[in-house]
């Protein structure tokens, strides 16, 4: 093989590491989708989406600063905050027809019900909605989505003292919102 030929040093940017990546989380990300919308074509696009950007910004993971897990919680948040900016223009505009990828039956029940599933998680988030955003997506991240606080700090771009900071904060508000049990804002380790 030539220089210019060889494969590249960063796992991600191989064709077949990248297949297995996404094989590998395929599940968790569409996991986290389907706890932020009921729509299953939206999540069956925004997982897509979420690994289109991966692969897009595969340059940017830097293995010394993390697990690739946190990383790619970081671009699926930027997919669906880039996604919610989107979707709060085209509100505002003349509706228009939006194409949509056309999902056969089977895809369709499988969606509905890994969203279904996900109900208690979309509860939780909606008592999360009126916290600081900061405070708001530490939480997402570490209750609801399971991540180590230093993996969701990675997905943030913070420091992971911050991040306990956040973390302790946004539970102690929890704790006086009525309904919410003391129990979801408990993680092992914390």
């Amino acid at each position: 093989m030539r220089p210019e030929q060889e494969e590249p040093a960063d796992p991600l940017t191989r064709t077949q590491a990248f297949e297995d990546f996404y094989l590998r989380h395929f599940d968790l990300m569409a996991r986290f989708v389907a706890r932020r919308t009921a729509d299953p074509h939206a999540v069956a696009d925004l997982t897509a989406e979420i690994f289109l950007a991966a692969l897009h910004s595969r340059h940017t993971y830097r293995p010394g600063r993390g697990s690739e897990t946190g990383w790619l919680y970081g671009v699926a948040r930027n997919v669906l905050l880039a996604q919610r900016r989107r979707s709060e223009r085209e509100a505002r505009a003349v509706e228009r027809i939006v194409a949509r990828r056309l999902l056969d039956g089977d895809d369709i029940a499988d969606l509905t019900d890994r969203i279904d599933a996900e109900e208690p998680a979309r509860r939780a988030l909606s008592a999360m909605a009126d916290l600081p955003e900061g405070e708001r997506a530490l939480l997402e991240l570490v209750v609801i989505d399971q991540l180590t606080v230093a993996e969701a700090a990675q997905a943030l771009g913070i420091r992971v003292g911050t991040a306990r900071v956040r973390l302790h904060r946004a539970r102690r508000a929890l704790r006086k919102v009525p309904g919410v049990a003391a129990a979801a804002l408990v993680t092992e380790g914390l």
